[in-house]
């Protein structure tokens, strides 16, 4: 079959690899869509330590059952449409016990650090694949995943109606992150750097959008989350919080990455710092929401290209010229 793999980081390309094949309790699935996050450019890059090479990523996708191991519970019968909880916990470690498989000291993904969905096939155990209803297209239920980690995320920070919320960066985790804020009833000034975003933000309700916080006249927030990953913007986001705030740290930094943040006032302003990572009971509550269209799934897919210019996709991803970049395994280029 053909897949994009990741040699090595800085090595990347669209070639020939094994069919998969179905371990007893797993499934193939023929891939309708897989989109590109952050992640995936660390991946490319090599800054994302768990990942082995070569690996073919690719995480947040749906598609169809096509093969199914000889022992797979749950009725799975091949053409069944589905969307994939990447999440591989091991289910014996401390924090597994715990109920913290994201936590998990053996953590994998599919796509992370096993081959994954930008390719025409992939086998997953079958206990991560949620039903798609038929109302909605590939691309949407591909959207399902980072919908549930930004549903992981505002568990984490917690919001109760009539909260002012900043949201720094209006990239597609950042209007997710945004519309759910909004539907619990928080009002939502969002920023990013690249302005053309922020007509986007403005129409999915933001009370506010600016291209920097220092533009925002030292106005203060009951709460903040960074979808960017970048230090500086983590460091503006703390310094905008009233005292008692909250700061979610949310967007996938750089492992090397450092942020300078006073200790003394997350002492003496009770400031609460707490971060974010994946996927942890939340992918059948995303799944309702796009399914419900609480989820703007149109105001997110903008970018769709075939496997072989998956290279393509993963520089628009880093221009920022569109928000959800995905890839089409079965598509051809035109």
């Amino acid at each position: 079959m053909r897949a994009a793999i990741v040699d090595q980081p800085g090595s990347i390309r669209v070639g020939e690899v094994p069919d998969p094949t179905p371990g007893e309790r797993d499934v193939v699935i023929k891939v309708g869509a897989c989109g590109i996050c952050g992640t995936d450019l660390h991946i490319a890059d090599g800054h994302f330590p768990p990942t082995p090479y070569p690996i073919v990523p690719g995480h947040e996708f749906a598609g169809e059952i096509v093969e199914i191991g000889k022992n797979v519970p749950g009725g799975w019968q091949v053409g069944d449409r589905v969307a994939v909880d990447p999440s591989l916990f091991c289910g014996y470690c401390d924090p597994c016990r715990a109920g913290h498989g994201n936590l998990c000291e053996n953590w994998g993904a599919t796509g992370d650090t096993v081959n994954g969905a930008f390719a025409e096939y992939v086998a997953v155990p079958a206990s991560t694949c949620y039903r798609l209803p038929d109302h909605l297209s590939w691309q949407e239920g591909a959207l399902v995943e980072p919908v549930s980690c930004a549903v992981h995320g505002v568990r984490r920070i917690g919001v109760e109606a009539g909260e002012h919320f900043l949201v720094v960066g209006a990239g597609t985790m950042g209007l997710i992150m945004q519309m759910l804020l909004q539907r619990a009833g928080a009002r939502v000034t969002v920023v990013d750097r690249n302005a053309s975003r922020l007509p986007r933000a403005k129409d999915l309700g933001a009370h506010a959008v600016a291209t920097d916080v220092s533009e925002l006249d030292g106005e203060r927030f009951d709460a903040a989350a960074d979808c960017t990953g970048a230090a500086p913007a983590i460091e503006a986001a703390f310094d905008s919080l009233r005292r008692g705030g909250r700061l979610l740290v949310f967007g996938v930094a750089p492992a090397e990455a450092r942020v300078a943040l006073s200790p003394f006032r997350i002492y003496n302003d009770e400031i609460t710092v707490v971060g974010s990572m994946a996927v942890l009971h939340s992918y059948g509550a995303a799944l309702d929401l796009v399914s419900s269209g609480a989820v703007d799934t149109k105001a997110l897919l903008t970018d769709a290209l075939p496997l072989e210019r998956f290279p393509d996709a993963l520089d628009l991803m880093r221009s920022g010229a569109g928000l959800k970049v995905q890839v089409l395994p079965g598509a051809r280029d035109a």
